[in-house]
């Protein structure tokens, strides 16, 4: 137990996507040492738990509002005790992060963030695909469709979409005819989309389409919320005659670390 009446930091940890071994070594360790533990219990899977100290206080914040989980990180850092405030994925997405860092910031407690894996690339990595391909895209953006929360006006995903690049939409397949409605102002109907359900969790579920067809798809499977929708060419898995491999291992390519070779 850490000595009381110096004031600690509060820790921000990314505990991944599901799987409790995708946590990062850094935050396994912080969340073995924290007193205090404040983590989303709607989101974040209790397995990864499994690394807190028996006697750590543990709170899930599911059912408390901004106020309460505040106080609660507040006081205990105040005490001297070692805070990790838990989310899913990374903390640095969709994730109410800045709220809570303001906070922290004007009562004068210091805090870190540590990163998580992103559902969004353990989906790629469901996928066994690659988000970014040589000639294909080497962009990839990272949406949502506007809900109770508003997008800004030059965000809206029909806009987005004629860019053509990869396109990772978090928290919208409850939404997905709108969703497919959007993308179909700037993709092809043939564009390969992949909806992946709970990415790492003993239950993921892929759902791979076009976008004529992933929305029937997704209803049959009865999938409406915890998924990642992935739409894109990088998705259509080998480099196609319209993409061209990397010029990374290219024998013909030079670098600082390696000759070209004929």
């Amino acid at each position: 137990m850490t000595k009381l009446g110096k004031k600690t930091k509060v820790f921000f940890v990314g505990s991944g996507p599901g799987d409790p071994e995708l946590i990062t070594v850094k935050g396994r360790r912080l969340l073995g040492d924290a007193d205090i533990i404040v983590y989303a219990g709607s989101l974040v899977k209790e397995r990864v738990l499994k690394y807190a100290r028996s006697d750590a206080d543990i709170h899930d914040s599911a059912s408390m509002n901004l106020e309460e989980i505040m106080k609660v990180m507040v006081d205990a850092a105040r005490a001297g005790k070692k805070v990790v405030r838990l989310h899913s994925g990374d903390p640095t997405l969709y994730s109410a992060l800045r709220e809570q860092a303001d906070i922290l910031e004007k009562e004068g407690v210091p805090y870190e963030v540590v990163p998580g894996v992103s559902s969004a690339f353990a989906s790629a990595a469901a996928l066994k695909r690659e988000l970014t391909l040589p000639e294909i895209t080497q962009t990839v953006i990272f949406t949502r469709l506007e809900g109770r929360t508003p997008m800004p006006e030059k965000e809206q995903m029909s806009e987005l979409a004629k860019h053509n690049a990869t396109m990772c939409i978090f928290l919208s397949i409850g939404m997905v005819e709108n969703v497919i409605k959007e993308l179909k102002k700037g993709y092809p109907g043939e564009t390969p989309v992949a909806v992946v359900y709970r990415a790492t969790w003993e239950d993921e579920k892929i759902i791979k389409g076009r976008l004529k067809d992933i929305v029937k798809k997704v209803k049959k499977a009865g999938i409406e919320r915890q998924a990642m929708i992935i739409v894109g060419e990088a998705l259509e898995g080998k480099i196609s005659a319209k993409g061209k491999r990397s010029k990374l291992y290219d024998k013909g390519f030079a670098h600082g670390y390696r000759k070209k070779r004929a």
